[in-house]
């Protein structure tokens, strides 16, 4: 979750939402991602697909079974259908979005993904938090 956070960090620096998201394969990042929703002008730009789009092309699959994604914000549902379809076999996240995050929806991973919750959640909020207050001056 360090490492996500490290990418959070890079987001935050350029004006993003600072969420970051890596995606781990046999001990080894094979993806990595922050928001990019401001820089490219698009609202599809979020950590989690920059990160899942990075792992595929490093796999050369479109499937990311066996990996794990650790992101520091709750997946939102546009997300979670991603992990969806790529059969990621887990997902780590930091901070709960209790107003997009997927989970207040019922399950939107796929049944083969387990899911972790709360790792490093008061250091994944907290960058969140500086953002905002940063951002309402």
């Amino acid at each position: 979750m360090n490492l996500a956070l490290k990418e959070a960090e890079k987001a935050y620096a350029e004006g993003e939402i600072p969420v970051g998201a890596i995606v781990v394969a046999g001990n080894k990042i094979i993806g990595k991602g922050y928001n990019l929703t401001e820089k490219l002008n698009d609202v599809t730009a979020h950590a989690e697909m920059q990160a899942i789009t990075a792992a595929a092309n490093y796999l050369g699959a479109k499937y990311l079974m066996d990996c794990t994604l650790y992101v520091t914000l709750e997946p939102c549902v546009m997300c979670a259908g991603a992990l969806y379809w790529s059969q990621i076999s887990e997902v780590v996240y930091g901070a709960d979005d209790t107003k997009r995050g997927c989970t207040g929806v019922g399950s939107l991973f796929h049944p083969k993904t387990k899911i972790t919750k709360g790792i490093m959640s008061a250091e994944c909020a907290s960058i969140l938090t500086q953002f905002f207050k940063q951002k309402r001056g």
